[in-house]
């Protein structure tokens, strides 16, 4: 149990600093220069739920790496799903989606796809290298 919590705590920390830095670099797109990131309270535990991916590291393992990408990127981009449309009945989603393009139910973005791709991956090497998620 231990080892669980230590994983979801780490999980959640990375999750944060990605979201953090990903919206800074989009400040660029409006000329910000002050690369602002931001993030919510509510990402924490959505993030940190990243390490319920622990069996699919091993499961996937032997694959193409691009190929294991892309399925961390559909199982995250399900979790994202189910957690905004959560939020979003209860009026707490801290994103709407809405002005994108190739948004589904305003609490997805399907333009993201190689983000969470590029997520997933580097949870899977943070897995095996320093324990973002617990190994038995």
């Amino acid at each position: 149990m231990r080892k669980l919590l230590y994983s979801f705590l780490k999980c959640g920390i990375l999750g944060w600093c990605l979201e953090i830095s990903f919206t800074a670099l989009q400040s660029l797109r409006r000329r910000d220069l002050t690369l602002k990131g931001v993030t919510s309270l509510w990402m924490f535990p959505i993030y940190g739920a990243g390490c319920l991916l622990t069996p699919f590291f091993r499961l996937f393992g032997r694959l193409h790496w691009a190929l294991r990408g892309f399925l961390y990127a559909l199982f995250i981009l399900a979790g994202e799903y189910l957690s905004g449309s959560l939020l979003r009945k209860k009026g707490l989603c801290p994103w709407d989606y809405e002005k994108a393009r190739w948004n589904i139910g305003r609490v997805i973005r399907l333009d993201y796809l190689p983000c969470w791709a590029a997520t997933g991956l580097l949870m899977e090497r943070m897995a095996g290298d320093t324990g973002c998620v617990p190994r038995h």
